[in-house]
Formats: structure tokens, sequence, C-alpha cells
């Protein structure tokens, strides 16, 4: 299992590496003509290659939530989950910079009212009622969940380098990493028995420690390449501590979804690691804190 581990984890990162690589090449390349017309621009915007990348992951992740549902009777549409999925990344990644506070949060809010309008006139529509709001929840939670807090990672890209972003990605995975490595050592004391028997207390603080020293080592090597708007060390220390703690409780989350599924693994995409969202779960809730934690000073 862990050479499998190693295997795919090698791949995912040389393609993380490869997505933001290209994402940086089309930043600022001149747009086709039909394509710059109706978007009022003349240059791909940044995060072109991501938004693209992050669509296909959110199809297949909401895919696997659907599968989740089906195993606790809750027959939620695969095209429906998608399609909230994408509706909750598009309204939060492209609501105009200019948008006044409260028209942008007014533009959120009418897309989750038309989300949970739209799923009950889907569900109902063969006049049968029974189940039409369990699915329209499940619906729901892909729209905040696979839409919304996905749609924070574009916000990030939005308003900085590719670079910052690969710091955050690799701080949130490196808890993960000490966490298991510190637990398998000398992790003797559970955390939360009841609900993830294998994460130990000993393993939360091994994975806080690394994942605060990469936070403070990778703001330390942005700022010295020159990265604009690039955390300080100091905060980039904090923020690993913070990163780790979000990163554990967005793991725990999806810990709940899928037993509460009684499923070990929410899917099978990635071998020796589960599914997608096994793999997207602390990154998710990590995003919108990684958001409002860069626009602190350095």
């Amino acid at each position: 299992m862990l050479g499998k581990r190693l295997i795919v984890g090698t791949l995912l990162i040389a393609g993380l590496f490869l997505g933001l690589w290209l994402d940086a090449v089309v930043d600022g390349l001149a747009m086709p003509g039909f394509l710059a017309g109706p978007l009022e621009r003349e240059t791909f915007p940044p995060g072109s290659v991501i938004f693209v990348v992050v669509v296909g992951v959110s199809f297949l992740a909401a895919r696997e939530l659907t599968g989740m549902l089906a195993r606790k009777g809750i027959h939620a549409s695969k095209r429906a989950n998608c399609t909230a999925a994408f509706i909750g990344l598009v309204v939060s990644t492209f609501v105009p910079e200019q948008t006044p506070g409260v028209e942008a949060v007014a533009i959120v809010a009418t897309a989750a009212a038309g989300v949970l309008f739209f799923s009950m006139v889907f569900y109902a529509r063969h006049q049968q009622l029974e189940g039409v709001m369990s699915a329209t929840a499940g619906t729901l939670l892909a729209f905040v969940y696979l839409g919304l807090m996905f749609g924070f990672l574009l916000a990030i890209r939005r308003h900085h380098e590719v670079w910052t972003v690969l710091w955050v990605l690799l701080v949130t995975k490196s808890c993960d990493i000490g966490a298991y490595f510190t637990g398998r050592a000398i992790g003797r004391h559970k955390l939360i028995p009841w609900l993830s028997p294998g994460k130990t207390k000993e393993g939360l603080a091994g994975g806080i420690v690394v994942a605060s020293l990469v936070g403070a080592g990778g703001a330390w090597l942005l700022t010295r390449a020159g990265v604009g708007r690039a955390p300080g060390p100091v905060l980039g220390a904090v923020a690993g501590f913070l990163f780790a703690n979000v990163g554990q409780a967005g793991d725990l989350m999806a810990s709940v979804l899928k037993r509460d599924a009684g499923v070990k693994d929410s899917g099978d995409a990635l071998p020796g690691m589960g599914g997608l969202i096994d793999v997207l779960d602390s990154p998710l809730l990590v995003f919108p804190a990684a958001y409002w934690l860069l626009t602190l000073p350095a």
C-alpha cells in the first residue's frame, strides 16, 4: 500500500507542477479573437489552466459524492451534482473584481437559491416526492463542497502567482505526510477513535511541526525568488500551523461523510489513496483559510 501511495503521490506532484507551470505560461498570452470579444479581454487571465483542471476534478469528485449518497439511499443525480459543483466554481471565480461586496454576496446567494429551486424541480419532475428533500440536500452539498470551496483556489490564483498556490498546497499536504510518518513511528494516543481510528495525537503534532517548518521555509524561498505578495517566514510559519489544523479538520469532515456512507474510501480512482475526495479533503477546507490569510500583510 505504501509503495502504491509513493508512486501515485509522485505522479500527482509531477502533474501538479506541470499544471501550474502551464498556467504560468498561458497567463498573459493573447486570446483568440472569438474569445477576446465575449470576455472583453485581450489576454488569458491568471488561473485559466487551473480552472479547466479544477472543473474536471470537481466533476469526478461530484460523481464520487453521488456514489456515497447512494450508499445512504439518497438518489441524487450525477448530472445535477456535477452541474451544481460547476455553478459553484463559476460563481466564485468569475464575479468581477469591481463588484461591490454586497452585490458579490448577492450573486453567490442567488446562485445558491437557484441551485436549491431547480434541484427540487429536477428531482420532482416525475411527480414522485419521496426522496426529493434528501437528494436536493445532496446537490447543495456538491454546490458548496466541490464548487464554492474549490473556487477559493481560483480566487487565490487571481491575486497571486502560481508559486504561492503551490506553496499553499505543499504546506497543506506536508501536514498529512508528517502526521502519517509520525503516527506510524510514535503514535500511541488516538485522536478521535470513533471517527478516524488511524489518527493519533502524536501524528497530528508531528504534522503541525512539519507544516510550520515547510510554511516558513517555503515563504522564505518565495520571498528570495521575488514572488509578488509572498508571505514572510513568520506569516509562513503561522500559515503552516493554521493549514495543518484546518486541513486535518477537512480530513475529519470527509471522514464523517465516508463513515455515514459506510465506506472506507470515497472511490478507487487513485490506487493506494482511494478516491479524489480522499486527496482533496484537507485542501478543500484550507483554500478559504488560505485566501483570507494571504490578505494579511507579510
